[in-house]
């Protein structure tokens, strides 16, 4: 990706940092999610088309809110389950 549109690769950048970034809480643990999220980038490392590209990064900000959204119910769930013990 080195030859593409420096963009393009700050963007990449930019989701992979906060996707590990939100690795932190994972149910599975950070080690389990960072393998994981490094094997899925590295294996898309060839794509030179700069709209593959493009769809790869939106794809990553989809995964980002299903994690968010994985994450706040686990929240409600839990602020739910506290305050309905009474």
């Amino acid at each position: 990706m080195a030859s593409t549109n420096p963009a393009l690769r700050y963007q990449v950048l930019r989701i992979y940092k906060e996707l590990l970034f939100m690795g932190r809480d994972y149910p599975l643990g950070y080690e389990y999610y960072r393998t994981r999220l490094h094997k899925a980038f590295f294996s898309q490392r060839g794509i030179d088309d700069p709209e593959k590209i493009k769809a790869g990064i939106k794809r990553a900000e989809f995964v980002k809110k299903e994690i968010e959204a994985l994450y706040f119910l686990k929240r409600y769930r839990t602020l739910r389950k506290r305050y309905n013990q009474s």
